[in-house]
C-alpha cells in the first residue's frame, strides 16, 4: 500500500492528462462528429414518447418479457418487422456536462490507480522507461479502450464508431503510460 501511495503524483497527472486529451478529441478535433445521427421523424417520435410517459432509463425494443417469450411467433414477427434496437433516455433538460466531466475525471483516476497497483507488483527495482511505459499503457488501455467493443457486439453500435473509441482508449493509455514512465523509470 505504501508503494501505491507513493505514486499519487503520476496517478493524478495521468488522470489530468487523459482529461485534456479527451477534451481535445471531443471538442477540438472533429473525430467523433457524426457518431450519432438524427432520427427521421424526430419531433413526432419525441412527442409520442412524451405522450406515453417514457421515463429516463435504458430500453430494448421489441422487448420480450422473458427468454421463453423471445421464441414466440409474435416476438419474432415484431423483430422481423422492426425497428429493433436499444435506446437510452436521459432526464429532460440540458445535459449536466459538469457532472459527466467530474465522473470522467474520477474514472480516469480509478484507471490510474489500477495501473499504479499493477505496476507495484510487476516492476523490478530501477525499472527501465520502456518497461514501465509498455506495462502501464497496456493496463490503462484495458481500462479505457476494450470496454467499447461490447457496444458493437451487444448493442449494434457501428464498428466504425466503436473503433474510434478504441483508438481514444489507446491514446489515453499512452498518455497514462507517459506519466508513470516519467515518474518511475531510471
Amino acid at each position: 500500500m505504501a508503494e501505491l501511495m507513493a505514486m499519487w503524483l503520476p496517478i493524478v497527472l495521468a488522470a489530468a492528462g487523459v482529461f485534456v486529451v479527451s477534451s481535445v478529441l471531443h471538442m477540438v478535433v472533429p473525430w467523433h462528429k457524426g457518431d450519432a445521427g438524427k432520427m427521421a421523424g424526430e419531433e413526432q417520435v419525441l412527442a409520442a414518447m412524451r405522450d406515453h410517459g417514457v421515463n429516463p432509463g435504458q430500453y430494448m425494443f421489441p422487448c420480450a418479457e422473458s427468454m421463453q417469450d423471445m421464441g414466440k411467433p409474435e416476438m419474432i414477427a415484431k423483430s422481423e418487422r422492426g425497428p429493433v434496437g436499444y435506446m437510452t433516455v436521459l432526464p429532460a433538460g440540458v445535459p449536466a456536462i459538469g457532472k459527466s466531466l467530474l465522473q470522467w475525471f474520477l474514472y480516469s483516476l480509478l484507471v490510474s490507480v489500477f495501473t499504479a497497483y499493477v505496476l507495484t507488483f510487476a516492476l523490478k527495482s530501477d525499472p527501465v522507461y520502456m518497461d514501465v511505459f509498455r506495462l502501464a499503457s497496456t493496463v490503462a488501455f484495458l481500462g479505457y479502450g476494450l470496454g467499447a467493443l461490447q457496444d458493437s457486439i451487444w448493442k449494434g453500435v457501428r464498428w466504425r464508431v466503436t473503433l474510434k473509441f478504441v483508438v481514444d482508449g489507446l491514446l489515453y493509455g499512452l498518455t497514462t503510460a507517459g506519466f508513470f514512465a516519467w515518474h518511475l523509470a531510471t
